[in-house]
């Protein structure tokens, strides 16, 4: 029987019941299972407008743009590879961060994860806006009506149930998904490359980069770019539910990665390539579309192509809801053998291997966000952004792991030397670059996971035994474990600051691009202070033991 570490640096003999629900797991999923949820998780109804945007900011040198975000994303993949291909484990993305660093670190990312279930909730209302314009009347043009209300609950319920049995039907059911919401792009392009074709637009109207080349970064920040590529990091939090993660899971989340960008290159290329001439007399800046591939099919005539557009408006958010139902139940899953919520949730059912509890608890939270309470939805819309502090969490654990005195092992990824200290600063600058409107909601929420910490130290709350089943070693004082956790804390008001300082939606008392080097500065600093606070950690952390799979 093969091995694997189920806890890296923790207590392997005090976890019995989380082992026992770990190995109730299906490991059903393979390669094209994995790269479906990861590329349905990447593309929703974004890519119906990702292409205006950049070519708004940049011109046609938005074609460069769509390449570096291939490259930063898969730059920060590579520790998530890592980490997945070496240690495996359901809902990996929110164990590895508390075994590295610690339990306040690990709590301040656990209760971020557990905040961007407001991002499916955002994504179903989404759905029911682009069903509007088949069904009058759920929507009233700022909040979902109660018949929306209704149908966005229905929809909710729908898409529990579909996850509510063995991983293999969820992936086959994805993977269909996934099939149209590539079909859908490809048939858009040709569809307008044949019917609209002008040539000379990489030349034409103020050249290949009329803005200039530092336009290219200014789309990839600001432009939604890296934003649209964003998600690829789904299929490591199913890495305890696949066949053979050292091989499958680097392949299916690099293919994701690429087949998004190849798809978002095709877009952008068919979008320069079909506007009217009449609407470039302002150059790239004066294009202008509400819907800027539907009404690009009206202009040609493609009435057909118009109606499956809108059609794939509802059906592409909804295959990323889909993914994202089951991304939450494996993170509160995590959250549960975290202890950071009662381990009542960590059950996993034993029939189907599915853990239905934190479905459950899930699909109460997406009603709860749902609701159009005032404000509420300010709020909901910036809680996906929050998932984005997984990558710079990731960065550090990888690292720690590595120095490990006496754990050192070999690698999957070569050159994590250098690929983890540069992950996290690109990972920092995916955070900053949300902007000051999201960040100044988002960053004071997560840090209210100090309160959820704190009340998990008092005295009383939980015994010892307690504390240390949740694999992050042996209890700690409250003194050790605030200065463990510390570059945490004070990584999230750095960035708070230098987002109202800087020019994406602040103040602008920082200007580009030395705002963006400042945040770089900061996150070289904060991240050699965090591994060397986590190699600390695991110095008194026992050795976890290997479980048998």
């Amino acid at each position: 029987m093969a091995e694997r570490q189920v806890s890296g640096g923790g207590d392997g003999a005090a976890v019995p019941e989380v082992q026992a629900q770990e190995r109730r797991l299906r490991r059903d999923l393979g390669f094209w299972g994995l790269t479906g949820i990861g590329f349905s998780n990447i593309v929703g109804s974004g890519w119906l407008f990702a292409a205006l945007y950049a070519a708004q900011t940049a011109g046609p040198a938005a074609l460069l743009s769509w390449v570096g975000a291939g490259l930063l994303c898969g730059l920060v993949a590579l520790v998530m590879i890592e980490l997945g291909a070496t240690r495996p484990e359901g809902g990996g993305t929110v164990r590895w961060p508390l075994f590295a660093s610690g339990r306040l670190v690990g709590t301040l990312i656990g209760w971020s994860t557990l905040l961007s279930v407001g991002g499916t909730a955002a994504e179903i209302s989404a759905i029911m806006q682009y069903a509007g314009h088949y069904l009058p009347g759920i929507y009233n043009g700022h909040t979902l009506t109660l018949g929306g209300l209704a149908l966005a609950a229905a929809l909710s319920v729908l898409l529990t149930a579909l996850n509510w049995f063995a991983v293999r039907m969820f992936a086959q059911l994805n993977n269909l998904i996934s099939v149209f919401k590539i079909v859908v792009p490809v048939v858009t392009v040709i569809a307008l490359i044949a019917s609209g074709w002008h040539s000379g637009r990489l030349t034409d109207h103020g050249g290949f980069a009329p803005y200039g080349y530092v336009a290219c970064l200014t789309a990839l920040a600001g432009g939604g770019i890296v934003y649209s590529v964003n998600g690829f990091q789904a299929p490591l939090d199913f890495s305890g539910e696949t066949r053979n993660p050292r091989r499958t899971i680097p392949a299916a989340v690099l293919t994701g990665i690429g087949l998004a960008v190849l798809m978002y290159l095709a877009l952008q290329v068919a979008f320069l390539f079909t506007v009217p001439e009449n609407l470039l007399g302002n150059g790239w800046k004066g294009v202008s579309f509400e819907s800027p591939f539907g009404q690009l099919a009206l202009i040609l005539n493609l009435h057909w192509l118009a109606s499956l557009l809108y059609a794939d408006a509802v059906i592409s958010p909804g295959g990323s809801a889909y993914v994202g139902v089951a991304l939450n139940a494996r993170h509160t899953y995590a959250l549960a053998k975290n202890g950071t919520i009662p381990r009542y949730f960590m059950k996993v059912n034993e029939r189907f291997g599915i853990p239905r509890r934190a479905l459950a608890i899930n699909l109460v939270v997406i009603m709860v966000f749902l609701l159009p309470f005032g404000g509420w939805q300010d709020i909901v819309s910036v809680m996906g952004d929050m998932y984005l502090l997984i990558y710079a969490a990731s960065a550090v654990a990888v690292a720690v792991f590595r120095a490990e005195p006496g754990g050192r092992t070999a690698g999957w990824v070569p050159g994590l030397g250098w690929i983890a200290p540069l992950s996290f600063v690109v990972a920092s600058e995916f955070v900053y670059w949300s902007g000051w409107q999201d960040l100044r909601l988002a960053l004071p929420l997560v840090l209210g996971g100090l309160l959820i910490f704190l009340a998990m130290r008092r005295p009383g709350a939980r015994d010892k035994a307690a504390l240390e089943s949740d694999g992050a070693g042996p209890s700690r004082s409250l003194g050790a474990e605030l200065r463990t956790g510390a570059w945490m804390v004070a990584y999230l008001v750095g960035l708070t600051v230098l987002s109202w300082l800087g020019t994406f939606e602040g103040s602008g008392r920082l200007p580009a691009p030395y705002d963006s080097v400042t945040v770089a500065a900061l996150a070289f600093a904060v991240f050699f202070w965090a591994v060397r606070s986590g190699v600390q950690h695991l110095e008194v952390a026992r050795p976890a033991r290997p479980v048998t799979a």
